[in-house]
């Protein structure tokens, strides 16, 4: 199985090491690369030599640069508007959900406050995020449930 590349965008350790943590249990075919913030994800992903991620897990609230505005200079470049972006914030605000889905994420998902629903809804994401595509998603299934 090839192996997924992904990148946490978060600006909390301990949720780093959380969401590290998770991904280890579930002993998938992963390679995570850890941003501390939107500045440090857009340089990543703006770099020449850096080989474009499968799947995104953006917070919303960083510093410098939050989620929303790196959601937003995603989908306006040209290279990088394919990328599948998964929002990963505690905010279940109505607000920032439909600013994620209308500003084109593919999913959004409210982070779970124990290990089990973590690694529940990661593994659901991580194995159906290529079936996601910004033409068939709909409000129904943009916000994941554990």
């Amino acid at each position: 199985m090839k192996k997924i590349n992904i990148v946490l965008a978060e600006d909390d350790e301990d949720d780093r090491l959380f969401f590290e943590e998770a991904i280890t249990q579930l002993g998938l075919n992963t390679e995570i690369k850890f941003v501390a913030n939107g500045d440090e994800l857009m340089k990543y992903l703006n770099n020449h030599e850096t080989s474009f991620p499968d799947l995104i897990f953006l917070d919303l609230n960083m510093p410098r640069k939050g989620g929303i505005q790196c959601l937003a200079e995603i989908r306006a470049h040209k290279k990088l508007t394919g990328l599948s972006i998964a929002i990963y914030s505690t905010s279940s605000s109505d607000e920032d959900i439909e600013n994620c889905f209308v500003g084109g994420a593919n999913v959004y998902i409210n982070k779970p406050n124990n290990i089990e629903s973590l690694k529940s809804v990661l593994l659901k994401v991580i194995t159906t995020n290529h079936q996601y595509t910004n033409s068939t998603l709909n409000k129904d299934n943009f916000v994941m449930v554990v």
